[in-house]
């Protein structure tokens, strides 16, 4: 209790009355989102929620990605939110609590909190999700700051009138109550980060509160540094014992960029494949002519294409794995194929050539046969 003499502490709610001029860490960092949102509309993202491809290309965090030595998107994914509504959301939470936080903290001690907090989060997000989303928003940092608002309030109770101290501790522990819950039963709610920035924050915030009066408490050197030292601790902790992710996203990037080419480059082996043998007839080359030719400018062509993929190394878990290896084998296929369709020419063997014929045709089929049990066991 403040001695009768203390002066009259002005309540903390009347913080939140103060000029906007007196958060600008707060206003930066709505002003950031707002900006990087637009310019993600412009990049092709969706006003509202579709796919991830833009926000895993603009520094969302994934396992496969992240660990592939991306560990910079820890950061950067607080910055990135899936369409208007979950910018909205977060903003608002920010906005309400985040200029009560830095007025309470300071302006550097907000932004320490907030930033750290929020990448802290996002590991945790990533040791629970790992490559099984894409993830992103200002969520795990915004509830940082109630984690710290929370411990504060708890360390000042004896300093805050009552009335204020129910209200504030309500309204932050309600908010901070729900929204776990909805995490629970609504799809999307990344829970790992709203956990971890909650943590964080309330781990972080002894050492960089502020006395809120003079008689606030003082905390001995054990209770102030000790938590960060702990979360130190568990960052460690979970650093070291990150499950592998099932593949590497540049691994998956390469193998993308070898399938397009490779099939800009089946269908010019294939129409060169019809432009020779109608040239036959056409040109009167011979069938010694007309073998060659097809060995040259088609087979291979398809063995090119063979050792170019089969270089690839693309773990089973990768999206693209199964189609690399259906690819591997159509390629082999269709090189065979031509092999032996310039073999039945020189020795003038219908059938041959016309078995030949039929395997480049069945190419696509058979190779897509072949991998259908590789298809199973990677799921």
């Amino acid at each position: 209790m403040r001695p009768a003499s203390a002066p009259p502490q002005p309540g903390i709610s009347a913080l939140l009355h103060d000029s906007p001029r007196r958060v600008p860490i707060t206003l930066a960092l709505i002003f950031v989102n707002l900006l990087v949102f637009v310019l993600m509309l412009f990049a092709g993202a969706s006003l509202w929620h579709t796919d991830s491809s833009v926000q895993l290309a603009w520094g969302a965090s994934f396992g496969p990605a992240t660990q592939d030595g991306q560990w910079w998107r820890l950061f950067t994914a607080m910055f990135l939110h899936f369409g208007i509504a979950h910018l909205a959301l977060n903003m608002w939470a920010l906005w309400d609590v985040g200029r009560l936080v830095e007025r309470l903290l300071g302006r550097w001690q907000f932004a320490l909190l907030y930033l750290g907090s929020g990448t802290g989060a996002n590991l945790l997000s990533l040791a629970v999700n790992g490559g099984s989303a894409v993830s992103a928003g200002a969520s795990g940092a915004v509830f940082s700051l109630y984690g710290a608002l929370l411990v504060f309030l708890w360390r000042e109770r004896g300093q805050v009138d009552p009335s204020e101290f129910r209200w504030l501790l309500m309204a932050a522990g309600g908010f901070t109550a729900v929204s776990l819950a909805m995490g629970f039963f609504v799809a999307g709610i990344d829970n790992a980060a709203h956990v971890g920035g909650l943590v964080c924050g309330a781990l972080l915030a002894p050492a960089l509160a502020k006395p809120w009066s003079t008689q606030s408490p003082t905390p001995s050197f054990t209770m102030r540094w000790g938590p960060p030292a702990l979360l130190g601790a568990c960052v460690v902790v979970i650093v070291a014992r990150l499950p592998a992710p099932g593949y590497r996203l540049s691994d998956e990037l390469r193998a993308q960029a070898a399938i397009r080419q490779f099939l800009d480059e089946d269908r010019r082996l294939s129409e060169r494949w019809g432009s020779l043998l109608s040239a036959r007839e056409r040109d009167g080359v011979t069938f010694e002519q007309l073998a060659g030719r097809i060995e040259s400018r088609v087979g291979a062509g398809y063995q090119e294409n063979f050792e170019q993929l089969s270089a690839l190394r693309l773990d089973p878990g990768a999206p693209s794995a199964v189609t690399l290896e259906e690819l591997r084998r159509y390629a082999a296929l269709r090189g065979d194929a031509s092999h032996a369709l310039a073999e039945g020419l020189r020795k003038q063997d219908p059938v041959k050539v016309r078995n030949a014929l039929e395997s480049a045709r069945q190419a696509p089929a058979l190779a897509r046969r072949a991998s259908a049990p590789r298809r199973a066991a990677s799921g």
